[in-house]
């Protein structure tokens, strides 16, 4: 993954509680064999009607707002199944970040490792990030990850917590295994130290099927 130390860019409100990760991505674009093409079915139900029109109405067909790359979500955003295609085709669209009053537990794991910048606040500067956006079409926001800090450009500025695991990650450009692999030297250690301790148990699968 590549470092995301900072994210500054448009934002654009949606008003929906309980966003869940059938809508975000659904089923019907989960038929690949790869990643490409999810930009598609990004909240396809949302943004087009039954006969496959755009809807007018839906924030991100409004062409004031194109090009944001700052959603801001109601609360759990991210809930329901574990489909980690609802981050990839939030990233494949341009989304950098999504700040919302919270996020199913799943959807934030699978976001932090693709490097997809959550942002957990209290739904009170929500609701103004949202008013802004509202406001001025596309208002601006900077989240700095170093400082664990957003600012916008309408004034609101608000600290939000992290894992320092997630953002180390983001920091570095480190997924889930190229975080484990900066502890292969301990990893190496415990693993010569319980083979010693333990000879008659390494490798036993592959020497009872050798011939």
């Amino acid at each position: 993954m590549n470092p995301v130390r900072q994210v500054e860019g448009r934002t654009a409100a949606l008003r929906l509680e309980n966003l869940d990760t059938d809508q975000i991505m659904p089923k019907q674009f989960l038929r690949g064999i790869d990643k490409s093409g999810l930009r598609d079915g990004l909240l396809y139900d949302l943004r087009f009607d039954a006969d496959g029109r755009e809807r007018e109405d839906f924030v991100l067909n409004k062409p004031e707002y194109a090009g944001v790359s700052v959603l801001l979500g109601g609360n759990n955003f991210g809930c329901g199944s574990s489909r980690e295609h609802a981050v990839w085709g939030l990233q494949q669209a341009g989304i950098r970040a999504v700040v919302a009053p919270g996020f199913g537990e799943i959807f934030y794991s699978n976001a932090m490792g693709n490097g997809l910048l959550l942002v957990a606040l209290p739904e009170a500067d929500v609701l103004r990030l949202m008013a802004e956006a509202d406001h001025v079409p596309g208002n601006a926001v900077t989240i700095d990850v170093e400082s664990l800090t957003l600012r916008s450009a309408g004034g609101v500025e608000a600290r939000f917590d992290m894992l320092p695991r997630h953002q180390r990650m983001l920091l570095e450009g480190l997924d889930a295994i190229g975080l484990s692999m900066t502890y292969r030297e301990q990893i190496d250690a415990f693993a010569k130290a319980h083979w010693e301790a333990q000879p008659w148990v390494k490798d036993v699968a592959r020497q009872r099927l050798a011939p």
